[in-house]
């Protein structure tokens, strides 16, 4: 039964949709998503619950802002950036591992390049070429599509499982299994994970350190939600309990710390990769196919990231310095502050499932100590009997966005990923009736 009286107009959104070159929602990249829930804004000039993409929706630190103001105040915009980073971002970024994830990685592998995506790219482009027998990337699922689109780009292959039916030990045997065959290059996985915001536990991350050791592979850590499962407080420097990492599990890793979320500054783009002192100082003969080195830390940053950028934002880097020294020196409570997200995700959670939704991934942790999923950044939703493109264009005519899982390797097409930053509490009622109406347009979720 078609629903002529929805909160937007079921015309606009047709035409929007039949002109966006777009077959299948389910499908469609985060930024096609954007373009059209934008322009179906525009045109019928209602606003959307907009849960589409992963956009910060806090205030950047003070600190931060004053650094890099002052930084461009002495002049630094006229100046090229070392391509390795200045030396007080590097030296804090050093001793930030330390204080916050218990390790020792020495300054020279902490280096800023632009955004998590950079870091994750120019990895790609060392990892994946240190060894001619293999050829490319292990993603532990569900997670970042443009990731994946990266390695397609590069020309590398890439394998895939989803994480929601390996957990505990069962993780160790998939990992067996698709490493055994002696052609993966490197493992990438988010922890928090996006979009399903499973935290995976120091269990697995120890089978997967104990797993890539043992068949030489390279670890890529997306640390991009850095102490936001906010069911433990991983925010005070110097004390346990530490954010989990499989760094202390395998000397063979390079960690991708965004600023864009747990720092709330993202629109500068300057993230820190720490490379492990061992990887960095490993030397890998086939580098030497691509770079003029085969030191692998050398490699990465004189040849990778000199060819994509030549260094991060030379202001910025100075931001990121301050709000590093702040959270070391106990000054910033970046934790506290992101907390937010997680009273937001509540909140929309039970909007969602109170209409009659589920949440798709809805337990975290292996079986035998399995436990609700937390309040965070992400959540994931679904609607008996339909796909994921189906459910968001249906959402479309009700002013509610988000992105179909089936674009993030979940097992799972028929949900959706919704990000809670941009639900503001003036938008809790506005949810609130949208999704009663979808209910009582739909009937109840219970067939």
């Amino acid at each position: 039964m078609t629903h002529q009286n929805t909160p937007i107009d079921r015309t606009v959104v047709d035409d929007v949709l039949a002109q966006s070159e777009v077959a299948d929602l389910g499908t469609a990249n985060i930024r096609e998503i954007v373009r059209i829930v934008s322009e179906i804004e525009t045109i019928s000039q209602a606003r959307f619950v907009r849960m589409e993409m992963g956009v910060p929706g806090l205030p950047s630190p003070d600190v931060g802002v004053a650094a890099q103001i002052e930084a461009l105040e002495h002049g630094v915009s006229a100046q090229y950036p070392p391509i390795d980073g200045i030396p007080q971002l590097k030296r804090e970024a050093s001793r930030f591992a330390r204080l916050f994830l218990d390790i020792e990685a020495a300054p020279a592998g902490c280096v800023p390049v632009v955004g998590s995506m950079q870091g994750a790219f120019a990895t790609f482009l060392t990892a994946n070429r240190n060894d001619h027998t293999r050829k490319g990337t292990l993603f532990i699922d569900p997670g970042f599509p443009v990731q994946k689109q990266q390695c397609s780009v590069l020309g590398h292959e890439y394998d895939s499982f989803d994480i929601a039916d390996f957990r505990g030990e069962r993780l160790r045997d998939q990992l067996e299994e698709h490493l055994k065959k002696g052609e993966i290059s490197s493992i990438l996985y988010s922890n928090p994970n996006n979009p399903s915001w499973v935290c995976l536990d120091e269990a697995e991350l120890r089978i997967i350190g104990e797993t890539a050791k043992k068949y030489d592979v390279t670890v890529i850590e997306d640390l991009a939600y850095f102490g936001m499962d906010f069911r433990v407080d991983y925010g005070q420097p110097g004390a346990p309990p530490y954010q989990p990492t499989v760094a202390r599990y395998t000397d063979n890793y390079v960690l991708l710390l965004s600023t864009s979320k747990f720092f709330s500054y993202a629109g500068e783009r300057v993230a820190v990769i720490i490379i492990s002192d061992a990887l960095y100082n490993r030397r890998y003969p086939d580098l030497l196919r691509y770079y003029n080195s085969e030191l692998f830390g050398h490699a990465l940053i004189y040849g990778a990231v000199y060819a994509l950028t030549a260094g991060a934002s030379h202001s910025a880097q100075y931001a990121v310095a301050a709000l590093l020294k702040a959270a070391n020196d106990g000054a910033l409570n970046f934790v506290a502050q992101t907390q937010e997200y997680g009273r937001r995700a509540a909140i929309m959670k039970h909007a969602f499932t109170d209409n009659g939704f589920e949440i798709v991934y809805a337990t975290d942790g292996a079986p035998e100590t399995d436990r609700p999923i937390a309040d965070g950044f992400y959540f994931t939703v679904s609607w008996p009997g339909m796909t994921g493109g189906e459910l968001l264009h249906e959402l479309l005519y009700y002013g509610i966005s988000a992105i179909g899982l089936g674009i993030t390797g979940s097992v799972h097409p028929e949900g959706l990923r919704a990000c809670v930053s941009r639900f503001t509490p003036e938008f809790e009622p506005l949810l609130a009736e949208r999704l009663r109406r979808f209910r009582g347009d739909h009937g109840s979720s219970e067939r």
